[in-house]
């Protein structure tokens, strides 16, 4: 038998689905593609995630618009980050010519150009469905995150995100948090002392300082409401999955605020999805690019959250990919709960990258076939070195593979074509809709007006004909009065039906 007939052999032997798949390309020996030796992926394990990586201009984009594609086209809802903006094309038609007809011909598979359903969202001012979240929401772990707070400042948002679950004051956006900030080292210390013990003046003054920092590169407009509701990414449209495209581009100045998100949007998912079980396709798969911005600032205890989501997120239905230069941009412990695998070629410039390529091979199976480290230097744009798991959930033959063309643009839309998507969209109508609610800031400032309302009236002169005085309020009467009137006035989805936090601190069983 020959090497080409032995090769094939492998691959199919290793590829035999009972249920459905998609086809991501052809493989190829000594650098040539071989004719009808496909590369399948089966939808019933893509649930168990996945890794896009490559140097820059390999082709990992390319790789993210094939399976994005190809899920729609299989009724698989998708969220993609796009990180430089052409990603958008997947809403429009490919263009035909002969370099694709030949690659197409060569993999085996029919080159009809189409679009798929596409949702524009963003998190900053880009045009699209506007993703926010109140800061109750996002919960005291994930605000420490993104604020970059210390082990004491941590405690202090512990304490003001446990006051006001206590006390049924919603935290909506950045100016509740700084007045509650105030409110616990100013008019409400002893109230603080007494439940929780003292509190630093200056970490209060530090997290302020840092509130404010982040004000300025434009977090204002992600905190608030109305929440994005995690299950309007799974849908579809004439039998195809809608692929939410976060745009991305403006964000490149504001990393925290993006890994940040990612996190939030992970853990949201992880608690409002139902269990799925052992099914034959995935509900939801996110593409997370640019992924060392998640895991490059996060603490080693946010590290193990992180990991026991993606652990755990795949009984949800939902396959999380993430897409960055290097696996070593992935810690170890979720690079081992990975599926699917596709390398793209890294380039050895210098001895710390030849020490990365030789790890990055020792991350795959071992091949017959290829030196796998030699071959990450030598593939070509469009090529990429894939592994992923067969129904049984062992690892197919390791191929390196002719990676088939996007059917969508492989270009950025139009003006005008963003334009009539926006326009066009159910979704900016329900959620592009500017609310300013009451919430803590002003329920703080109704209470404390209140008080020293009662204060002055308590200071005017008696009556001749003396009268009982009655007892001055005890600062735990400010306390009580602080949590009556609360959440009688409609909050949009910022409801406190359970006090129970998850994973990542954010709220569970909150919606509805």
């Amino acid at each position: 038998m020959s090497k080409t007939e032995a090769f094939k052999k492998l691959l199919a032997e290793g590829q035999v689905y009972k249920k459905d798949f998609i086809v991501l390309g052809t493989g190829m020996l000594d650098g040539y593609p071989v004719p009808q030796a496909q590369v399948k992926v089966p939808l019933k394990t893509m649930n168990r995630h996945g890794l896009i990586a490559g140097a820059t201009g390999t082709g990992k984009t390319k790789t993210l618009q094939v399976i994005s594609e190809q899920l729609s086209l299989k009724g698989i809802p998708s969220v993609v980050m796009d990180l430089k903006g052409d990603l958008s094309g997947l809403a429009q038609p490919g263009q035909l010519n002969d370099f694709i007809q030949k690659r197409s011909d060569v993999i085996g598979v029919d080159y009809q150009p189409s679009g798929v359903p596409v949702e524009l969202m963003s998190i900053s001012e880009e045009k699209g469905v506007r993703l926010k979240a109140t800061v109750s929401e996002f919960g005291p772990v994930l605000i420490s995150q993104i604020l970059d707070l210390n082990d004491t400042q941590q405690g202090v948002i512990a304490v003001v995100f446990r006051y006001c679950d206590m006390n049924l004051l919603p935290l909506v956006d950045l100016k509740d948090l700084k007045r509650v900030l105030q409110f616990i080292s100013n008019e409400g210390k002893e109230i603080i002392k007494k439940e929780f013990g003292q509190v630093s003046s200056a970490s209060v003054n530090t997290i302020m300082r840092k509130i404010i920092e982040l004000e300025q590169q434009g977090a204002e407009r992600f905190f608030g409401e109305r929440s994005f509701e995690v299950q309007d990414f799974v849908r579809q449209k004439d039998g195809k999955g809608v692929v939410s495209v976060i745009r991305l581009t403006d964000i490149q100045s504001t990393p925290k605020l993006f890994s940040t998100f990612m996190l939030s949007l992970l853990s949201e998912i992880y608690e409002t999805f139902p269990e799925q079980g052992d099914a034959d396709q995935p509900k939801l798969c996110l593409f997370i690019d640019e992924a060392h911005l998640v895991f490059s600032t996060a603490s080693k205890d946010l590290l193990e959250k992180i990991e026991a989501i993606v652990k755990l997120i795949r009984s949800k239905g939902v396959g999380v990919y993430f897409c960055t230069q290097t696996p070593t941009d992935v810690p170890e412990s979720i690079l081992g709960q990975l599926g699917l695998k596709v390398q793209h070629a890294l380039r050895a410039f210098t001895a710390k990258d030849r020490k990365a390529i030789t790890k990055t091979a020792e991350n795959y199976p071992d091949s017959e076939f290829y030196d796998t480290a030699k071959v990450l230097t030598q593939m070509g744009i469009g090529e990429a070195l894939i592994t992923a798991l067969n129904e049984k959930g062992i690892p197919t033959p390791l191929a390196q593979t002719l990676v088939r063309a996007p059917i969508s643009r492989m270009d950025i839309l139009t003006n005008h074509e963003i334009d009539a998507l926006v326009n066009h969209s159910d979704l900016v109508k329900k959620y592009n809709e500017e609310m300013d609610r009451e919430s803590a800031f002003e329920m703080l400032e109704e209470k404390l007006n209140q008080v020293e309302k009662e204060q002055e009236k308590a200071t005017l002169p008696k009556p001749s004909i003396p009268k009982p005085r009655p007892r001055a309020k005890e600062e735990e009467s400010l306390f009580e009065e602080l949590s009556k009137n609360t959440m009688v006035r409609q909050l949009g989805r910022t409801i406190f039906r359970e006090l129970t936090r998850g994973i990542l601190g954010s709220f569970t069983g909150r919606r509805r």
